[in-house]
């Protein structure tokens, strides 16, 4: 995990996510303003990925909501 963590790092410090920090989570997102060439990039791969990313999507809904599986331990 720590090399993905330095690339999130690189990659909100060229402005391309920004982060929310939540306790022990880092929640990252796409800057809301991005270049052109980034959002070019980003449509031919969704369009390239689109059977894996709605594999990923639905793992991503079946993990439930991280900050309220985090309340209902306590």
């Amino acid at each position: 995990m720590p090399k993905v963590s330095r690339h999130l790092a690189q990659l909100r410090n060229c402005g391309l996510l920004i982060d929310r920090r939540d306790g022990q989570w880092v929640y990252y997102f796409l800057a809301p303003v991005l270049p052109r060439w980034i959002e070019d990039v980003l449509k031919a791969a969704q369009q390239g990925q689109t059977e894996r990313l709605a594999l990923l999507q639905n793992r991503l809904v079946s993990m439930g909501n991280r900050p309220e599986r985090r309340f209902s331990m306590c």
